[in-house]
């Protein structure tokens, strides 16, 4: 396409802006051509708001840090008065549900400039590492549209990767930043617990996994987002503590000399990643040291036996059975599991099932796994591992119909270096730092201790200056 806007992030653009050089209403045009002439092969983009946006866009807009920049909601948790809220289901989207207000997040993105002009595919219930939800079909992934571009903020993930926006908002429970990052070559920080608010109608979702940002293609967009963004609102249960200063001060500033674990093994299994997932991660672990860091190859046992996971599958098969419900109340009537994927279906009958002491059994399972995680920090400032354990997988084998499990992209490969960090609520990154032989992009991951944003920004900043990746686009 010839549109000298495509590739800029959403901090170039806003700047075009700022210096009259171009008006949102230019962009939000040059978004929407490119959502109708690349959408139809990603099927990333599920609702469109054209007119609405073209009308914010005429009007003056707040003098926000991205004034004027088009942007994409993923269809999860965060949602926009008037606009439709699916969440992946068919039950919500037979019944043409459209959101009543903003979400405080959706306000915030508003406040600073921001012109929303669509949301975005994901699986129903943000329960997949893949988006082939059956209420709206699969999202492809733009350097290759066999393949998946992970899930759950898929469609954001291949918004972004593709150029139609410079950035998408996802969240991340167990990985649904930093998975689509990964497998479309973008650049997806989950930031610690609760740094921006749930609010008003949660005070935490799926019991405090659930954290809410943006995939980018550039560090320095992430860290402009989460100045945007942070804090708690009214009646937030709990927040993060305050930063030093603005994160966006952080990219660029000097990262001191720190010391950095570096493992690759599997935490379930101790078993390897795919040889790319290794070399990429290994490769970075090099270029660390050369920027000045005490790197150290470590076997990380804090990661190990994975057993929080149950904890994990206890608390989201609860929250699910308690989101049917809160559904049938807003709708006025029963929703029957076979209008569920069979997946989410067992897993809202074992939550229904499930006793209150089994619920903080597995609350507590997770805490304790949590606890032991975080131990890593006593040794090391950061950490590097890999995102996935593999390179995006061929859409088809983690579909919702799909029976049994791949020999080499097995499901759990996707999540189990990134559920840890959602457990302790620690800030992690996916950095698009390597490409497959055959071009596939890998995501390298680098974990901060909580509240540790800053050095975690230092040092991504560092590295997309060391080894830049933004001239890099999907074909």
């Amino acid at each position: 396409m010839d549109d000298p806007t495509r590739w800029l992030d959403a901090t170039a653009l806003a700047e075009l802006v700022d210096s009259g050089e171009a008006t949102p209403l230019e962009l939000v045009d040059a978004a929407i051509a490119r959502i109708e002439a690349l959408n139809p092969a990603l099927n990333a983009v599920i609702h469109t708001r054209y007119e609405a946006a073209r009308a914010e866009a005429a009007r003056p807009l707040p003098a926000g840090t991205f004034r004027g920049v088009p942007f994409l909601v993923k269809d999860a948790v965060c949602h926009t008065a008037g606009d439709p809220y699916h969440l992946g289901t068919r039950f919500l989207r037979d019944a043409g549900h459209v959101a009543a207000d903003d979400t405080e997040l959706a306000r915030r993105y508003r406040a600073a400039g921001l012109v929303i002009v669509g949301r975005t595919n994901t699986p129903e219930f943000a329960t997949a590492a893949t988006t082939e939800p059956l209420a709206h079909g699969a999202t492809h992934n733009p350097w290759d549209l066999g393949r998946s571009p992970g899930g759950s903020s898929g469609g954001s993930g291949a918004a972004v990767a593709a150029g139609l926006v410079p950035m998408a908002h996802g969240n991340d429970m167990g990985g649904s930043i930093r998975v689509p990052s990964a497998y479309c070559g973008l650049f997806g920080l989950k930031p610690s617990r609760a740094r921006s608010s749930l609010g008003p109608h949660y005070g935490e979702y799926w019991a405090g996994l659930t954290h809410e940002h943006v995939l980018t293609r550039s560090v320095r967009d992430s860290a402009l987002a989460l100045d945007a963004t942070a804090g708690a609102a009214v009646g937030d249960p709990y927040t993060a503590p305050l930063p030093a200063g603005p994160f966006a001060l952080e990219v660029g500033a000097p990262a001191g000399r720190l010391r950095i674990g570096v493992r690759t093994a599997r935490p379930d299994t101790g078993a390897d990643p795919h040889p790319e997932v290794a070399l990429a991660v290994m490769t970075t672990a090099g270029l660390l040291e050369e920027l000045g860091h005490d790197v150290e190859v470590d076997p990380l046992h804090e990661l190990d036996g994975y057993d929080g996971l149950a904890g994990v599958g206890h608390l989201i098969t609860a929250w699910l059975a308690f989101e049917i419900g809160r559904w049938e109340q807003r709708l006025g009537r029963t929703i029957d599991l076979d209008e569920l994927e069979p997946q989410n279906a067992a897993m809202v009958e074992r939550g229904r099932a499930m006793t209150a002491s089994e619920y903080l059994a597995g609350l507590d399972a997770l805490q304790a796994y949590a606890r032991r995680v975080a131990a890593w920090t006593l040794r090391f400032d950061l950490l590097v591992l890999p995102t996935t354990a593999t390179p995006a997988p061929p859409l088809g084998l983690w579909s919702p119909l799909a029976e049994g499990d791949d020999p080499v992209h097995d499901r759990l490969g996707a999540v189990v270096y990134t559920v840890p960090f959602d457990a302790t609520g620690e800030p992690a990154a996916s950095l698009p730092l390597h490409r497959t032989a055959d071009g596939l992009p890998v995501g390298v991951q680098v974990v901060a201790p909580y509240g540790r944003e800053d050095a975690l920004l230092r040092v991504a900043a560092q590295l997309e200056q060391a080894a830049p990746w933004a001239h890099r686009h999907p074909a």
